[in-house]
């Protein structure tokens, strides 16, 4: 891949991570649980980070990108799935919402895994570990939902 592929997996992160925050922002809202409307409120808060991030580094020239394009890990190849949306089950939503965290955790480190650069390594590295705190905090709601008896 070119530079310019790689700013248009960027713009899909981008576009990613405006769909969680909207997902997140809207959960938060509707939750009645204190804790529920906090955690949600909090993830929400970090995708929009996460967007600003992204579109700083979008601002740099392609010739400030620094990948290796001789590697093609198909980061730009992804599964279609459906739309998060505030109207889904509960549990239907946080499945779908941990997938995304997962794909988006495993996009973030194939793009450290190209980098050539330190900091832009560095950058992707954080994007893919604080998506995978995001994963492991929703996989702790779909547990404690999905299988209330253990509790």
């Amino acid at each position: 891949m070119d530079a310019n592929q790689y700013k248009k997996v960027i713009k899909d992160a981008i576009n990613k991570e405006v769909e969680a925050y909207t997902f997140y922002r809207t959960v938060a809202d509707k939750a009645k649980d204190t804790a529920l409307k906090n955690m949600f409120g909090e993830l929400a808060g970090e995708e929009k980070k996460h967007r600003e991030l992204l579109e700083d580094f979008l601002t740099k020239d392609v010739k400030e990108m620094h990948f290796n394009a001789s590697r093609d890990y198909k980061v730009a190849d992804s599964l279609e799935t459906k739309p998060l949306t505030p109207d889904m089950k509960p549990l239907d939503g946080l499945v779908l919402a941990i997938r995304r965290e997962l794909e988006a955790m495993q996009m973030y480190s194939q793009l450290a895994a190209l980098s050539d650069d330190p900091a832009q390594k560095t950058l992707f590295t954080e994007l893919a570990s604080m998506e995978r705190g995001h994963k492991a905090r929703l996989e702790d709601i779909y547990t404690n939902m999905a299988f209330p008896e253990s509790w």
